[in-house]
């Protein structure tokens, strides 16, 4: 069976960030689980504006609303912008800065 889902639609709970991963007091991200199949997950992300930290987990990301970037920790950034596809390899420790809150569809092996 067919299953569609209107990722602008998914409500997402976003809460406080750990302090540890916080360069911009106050920022929130939260995620929402979609669907499975097989041992892939979907799901959609939010990250208000503002500037934290994260070390990655291996996923497939598309950009549907925001701006803002990605640094990793050897200087190379990606700008952020609806359409933008992205891959994020385990391990890496990254920078995000976001001027518009940003919403991501993101998938990952489960």
């Amino acid at each position: 069976m067919i299953r569609v889902f209107t990722a602008a639609d998914i409500a997402v709970n976003q809460q406080p960030l750990p302090e540890d991963q916080l360069i911009t007091p106050g920022v929130t991200a939260g995620e929402a689980e979609v669907d499975a199949i097989g041992h892939l997950e979907v799901g959609v992300w939010e990250h208000s504006v503002g500037s934290s930290t994260a070390v990655e987990i291996d996923e497939v990301f598309v950009i549907i609303s925001g701006r803002g970037r990605i640094t990793d920790a050897s200087g190379n950034v990606v700008e952020l912008a609806p359409g933008v596809v992205g891959v994020l390899p385990a391990g890496t420790e990254t920078t995000w800065e976001v001027t518009e809150p940003i919403r991501k569809v993101w998938i990952v092996a489960g």
